[in-house]
């Protein structure tokens, strides 16, 4: 049971996803809602001397995957059920790369460079491992060439590992490939009552949130349906100037720094691989970059951490660390589960 409770906190702290019901303030609220997965047989079962996991899969042509999970992991759940455990990924995967699965938080040793032995826990540390899943691709000289942080949707998810599959690092970064590569014919752009028509971001005095969009977004739907328009989320909202980019643009904007640039270039200048990606500033200063799907209830931690100005006195691994406190000793049940369309 102990370590459990562990396990889905340290979820709490790297995805803090769900919805956030009060209960009596007498009673210490818990963490519930995490989703018990396993993944696929067929990954390989790997003595972790990654070095050699290396060698062996450049005999076959292939490349190594480190796939960084959790145990009750919601996110890791969904992207192994849509991606690693459904046609056609399953099949491409499986003959261009060795998948192996570490624990974010295990304690398995792992040698991952000749002089370099530690636990899964600590690789996880040196790798800055913060959200799961976090997915590593190595080639050949045991280097990272590619890496995903958080959920993709298979569609996007393909061509990450088809840029891999490929050998397309060599001559050309991730965040250009795909937007050579995917379909703007997905989604278009829709209106939103919480948009400001700002194209002079540093003229902005204050809170700053930029989503990123374009037409090939598979969640922006959800995004503004289930989480912008989320009652966990209008509080603390409502300080934000939000101004939507479509990341396709070539029209002129100022940045927060008073330079002419595009939306597209600066999506590029941030690696916004991601759709929606979310930058936040405050006075013109970056405090989060977000290139992954976002829940409610870790948007509505995001927002509260910047307008806040928390971000002036803590670390936001640190302040989330302690705002789960806060809520499980409030009598808050936080629930894990992927949230109800």
């Amino acid at each position: 049971m102990e370590k459990t409770g562990i396990y889905l906190k340290a979820i709490l702290l790297v995805l803090l996803t769900g919805q956030i019901w009060t209960a009596m303030a007498a009673e210490r609220g818990r963490i519930t809602g995490g989703v018990p997965h396993e993944v696929p047989g067929w990954f390989k079962d790997s003595f972790l001397e990654i070095a050699d996991d290396v060698d062996e899969a450049s005999e076959q042509g292939k490349h190594v995957l480190l796939f960084f999970q959790l145990n009750n992991c919601p996110y890791c759940d969904r992207m192994l059920e849509e991606a690693f455990e459904a046609e056609p990924l399953t099949s491409y995967i499986q003959q261009h790369f060795d998948a192996i699965a570490i624990n974010m938080l295990g304690d398995r040793d792992i040698a991952f460079k000749e002089k370099i032995s530690v636990t899964e826990k600590e690789l996880s540390e040196i790798l800055k491992v913060r959200v799961t899943p976090a997915i590593l691709f190595l080639d050949e000289n045991n280097k990272t060439v590619a890496r995903v942080n958080g959920y993709r949707a298979p569609e996007r998810f393909r061509l990450v590992l088809e840029y891999v599959a490929t050998k397309s690092y060599q001559t050309t970064k991730l965040a250009d490939y795909m937007q050579a590569k995917l379909d703007r014919n997905v989604y278009q752009l829709r209106p939103n009552r919480l948009f400001s028509d700002i194209r002079d971001l540093s003229s902005v005095d204050g809170p700053l949130l930029l989503i990123f969009e374009d037409g090939s977004c598979y969640d922006c739907v959800a995004f503004h349906d289930g989480v912008l328009a989320h009652e966990l989320v209008r509080k603390d909202i409502e300080p934000f100037t939000i101004v939507r980019l479509d990341a396709d643009s070539d029209k002129t904007i100022i940045d927060v720094m008073g330079n002419e640039t595009t939306a597209a270039a600066l999506a590029r200048e941030h690696e916004m691989i991601y759709r929606p990606g979310v930058l936040v500033f405050d006075k013109g200063v970056l405090v989060r970059r977000h290139n992954n799907l976002i829940y409610p209830i870790y948007f509505k931690e995001i927002m509260r951490y910047v307008a806040g100005g928390f971000y002036k006195q803590i670390d936001y691994w640190a302040y989330l660390e302690q705002r789960t406190e806060e809520l499980l000793a409030a009598g808050v049940v936080i629930d894990l589960g992927r949230p109800k369309p």
